[in-house]
């Protein structure tokens, strides 16, 4: 696990590739948009025009991109890198996507003689950067200890959680429960907002007792100074959230919170904060019935 390629370099992508380069690893980026390589490159990077050229000649190739189309095209599609890695190396989609093409996807490496893991993670873009994303992976065992050093420089650790797909499936269970939080918490702050209560001592109580999980507590003071940086764009949960509404479905279980959750993420980016974080849901909320 020495020569690396990384293909997609958004809010997560970028933070992870930087990790892998501080710690040594030769490392090859693609991205849909090069412009946004600049500063890998500037650290040592080397940016290549296709993922099948990322992928030559590599021991590993990441993925991390914003969906099933995007995943497909990069591992699959004309250029793509599945079928210009060697034999015996590893693919690792670190992606939240759907357990169906995660399984499908598994089965197409497997037919090339390419090992994969299905590894999402928790944490967005501060973990990414500090280096303590978790990985919820999914694959042989032998696979995951390959990827062990890589895990390792990237985040503080991993859960192995199951055979290929069962990484993608837990972490749209996770994102399902921070959608929920994270649309609930926007509704309670308008609510204090409208009603006015002292919004800051409001979240000081929400975030100090039982509602306050970590999510909540770091979700709220943005909320509250209405500052949406990105750390977790608007149109991703509504993503995540709609995987995760027909996933459980297909099981027989009806997420209606989690399609009242999808509406809120819904107005926001109707209300022109697609590019804007996840805090954002507030906005709609705020604004006179």
């Amino acid at each position: 696990m020495k020569r690396i390629s990384f293909l997609g370099l958004g809010i997560m992508g970028a933070a992870m590739a930087r990790r892998l380069l501080e710690r040594g690893f030769e490392l090859s980026v693609w991205n849909r948009s090069p412009e946004r390589a600049a500063a890998l490159v500037a650290a040592g990077a080397r940016l290549v025009p296709t993922p099948a050229e990322a992928a030559r000649g590599a021991d590993a190739v990441i993925a991390m991109v914003a969906d099933d189309d995007a995943s497909r095209a990069i591992w699959l599609g004309e250029a793509g890198a599945l079928p210009a890695m060697d034999s015996r190396a590893l693919a690792i989609e670190a992606s939240t996507l759907t357990v169906e093409w995660v399984r499908e996807l598994g089965a197409a490496a497997g037919q090339r003689d390419v090992g994969f893991l299905d590894a999402p993670v928790t944490g967005s873009k501060l973990q990414a950067e500090e280096g303590v994303l978790n990985f919820l992976v999914g694959g042989d065992v032998s696979l995951v200890e390959r990827a062990r050093p890589l895990f390792a420089a990237m985040g503080r650790g991993h859960v192995h959680v199951g055979p290929t797909g069962s990484g993608a499936l837990l972490k749209l269970i996770n994102n399902f429960m921070c959608g929920v939080q994270v649309a609930s918490l926007g509704e309670a702050l308008a609510m204090a907002e409208r009603s006015g209560l002292d919004v800051r001592l409001a979240a000081e109580v929400l975030a100090s007792g039982s509602p306050g999980s970590p999510l909540v507590r770091m979700v709220i003071q943005r909320m509250v100074a209405r500052d949406y940086t990105p750390n977790f764009l608007v149109p991703l949960m509504v993503k995540d959230l709609t995987y995760g509404i027909e996933t459980f479905s297909a099981a027989g279980i009806e997420l209606t919170t989690a399609r009242a959750a999808r509406e809120r993420f819904a107005a926001a980016a109707d209300a022109g904060f697609q590019d804007q974080d996840i805090a954002a849901v507030i906005e709609p909320l705020l604004r006179s019935p």
